[in-house]
């Protein structure tokens, strides 16, 4: 026996409509309480109780939307009301089935006789059998599909348990870098502020320098005055931190905590850049009012000081760490075996220091570029005595690597910029050796 119940279908359709429309404008507006509107679909609760989970959700990562559980949700509260939505104006059918028919439908292939159901329901029961025999022939090509999408459910699976870790982890540790900061909180200040100083100056010497004979003498006194008096005031505050031994090459007095190791060399870096700022602001000014503009050799002072810099900061930091490593309480085999692979990591970044410092004094001193050397007469009247950049007699010729010769002002402005020859585009200016011309200083910081 079977019990069927045919309801008022367009009625159920216009109570449905309505609710979700008298749900939708609750503020008088439809559009008002609908986070769709601006194209964001993330719950303010589940943002707030899980921010990592909600984003990967949102991006994609993780395969679903951000409101999955809520929609879950309404589903669940939206089933039982869409059950008994149709009012007053239910009908029941009670059909008994015979034995006969009962073996009719108990076999695995049978299908309802289309010809005596209903009109209204034919096509129903032809679209479902059009389904039944496209997904077995689509049988094999399933298998690969469900494989490859439980891999893919593993992964987000392992993802979003990575991201609850993380949430769960993050507070506790924002609490635990809060009261770190809160312990050393006048050495992140100084560190901070050091580092702004080095950021702002370099910028500001870099566009003295790009303005050539147009920049201005007030702007690098003043810069040089400033540098002075904030390397000197920053020495004399942290006077017994003991900053000034590793200045010379020295290890401190003391074996210094790991914490206290870090604030040396890193406001040591600093504060030796920024002196080296108040070289080059002296060089720009040298430049400017004795030598005419002779930016060919003002760039290659430049890169010369960051160089030499770049030698000194790859040394600074050596008899810190030399001091921390050889720490006794720790073994006399162990500290020596620590210091000792130290020393020998530290003996080859020196060494390219020092190669890279000599290039730049053989560039100074006209026997060598980094991209080429000086032409000869017979060289340049060859090829003939006009340059290819500024399609004028050569001055100073420079022969690439590539056999091409330019005017030396010309393809040192143009290698500023490019690392291939301005005419076969063949590959002559090294990656490892950057040319500092621009006034610019190293922003990385020298760690170890």
């Amino acid at each position: 026996m079977e019990i069927c119940g045919e309801g008022n279908s367009g009625e159920i359709y216009r109570n449905s409509s309505l609710g979700s429309s008298s749900v939708g404008g609750g503020g008088g507006d439809g559009y008002s309480n609908n986070p769709r509107r601006y194209g964001i679909n993330i719950a303010a609760s589940n943002l707030i109780h899980a921010p990592l989970t909600t984003l990967l959700e949102y991006s994609g990562i993780l395969g679903g939307s951000t409101s999955s559980y809520s929609q879950e949700r309404e589903q669940l509260i939206s089933s039982p009301s869409t059950a008994t939505g149709g009012g007053g104006h239910q009908e029941v059918t009670i059909r008994i089935i015979g034995s006969a028919e009962n073996d009719h439908d108990d076999e695995p292939n049978a299908s309802p006789n289309v010809e005596a159901l209903p009109y209204g329901q034919r096509g129903g029961v032809v679209e479902g059998n059009a389904n039944t025999e496209s997904s077995i022939s689509d049988g094999s090509s399933g298998i690969a599909t469900d494989s490859s999408s439980s891999s893919s459910s593993y992964q987000r699976y392992d993802i979003q348990n990575l991201a609850r870790w993380i949430e769960h982890v993050l507070p506790f540790s924002l609490l635990l870098l809060l009261v770190f900061v809160r312990q050393h909180l006048q050495g992140f200040c100084a560190a901070l502020w050091v580092a702004a100083v080095l950021f702002k100056s370099n910028d500001i010497l870099r566009r003295q320098t790009a303005l050539k004979g147009e920049r201005k003498k007030s702007v690098l006194l003043g810069m040089t005055v400033v540098l002075i008096l904030h390397v000197m005031s920053i020495y004399w505050w942290y006077r017994n931190a003991d900053l000034l031994y590793p200045l010379v090459l020295l290890p401190p007095s003391t074996i210094p905590p790991f914490w206290h190791v870090l604030f040396i060399i890193i406001v040591n870096d600093a504060l030796v850049r920024q002196v080296a700022m108040v070289f080059k602001c002296m060089l720009l000014l040298f430049y400017k009012n004795s030598r005419g503009h002779n930016y060919r050799k003002q760039g290659q002072m430049l890169t010369l000081v960051e160089y030499f810099l770049l030698l000194y900061r790859a040394l600074l930091p050596t008899p810190v760490w030399y001091r921390f490593f050889l720490n006794r309480e720790y073994g006399s085999f162990f500290s020596s075996l620590v210091t000792g692979l130290y020393l020998t990591f530290k003996l080859a970044t020196v060494l390219r220091k020092v190669q890279l410092f000599f290039t730049a004094l053989r560039t100074l001193s006209r026997k060598e570029m980094y991209y080429g050397s000086y032409a000869t007469s017979e060289q340049v009247n060859a090829v003939g005595d006009l340059c290819a950049i500024c399609q004028e007699k050569m001055h100073a010729p420079i022969l690439l690597r590539c056999k091409h010769i330019f005017c030396e002002d010309c393809v040192s402005e143009w290698f500023d910029r490019e690392r291939t020859c301005p005419l076969c585009r063949a590959l002559v200016k090294s990656a490892d050796i950057k040319s500092y011309s621009d006034g610019s200083t190293s922003l990385f910081f020298q760690l170890f």
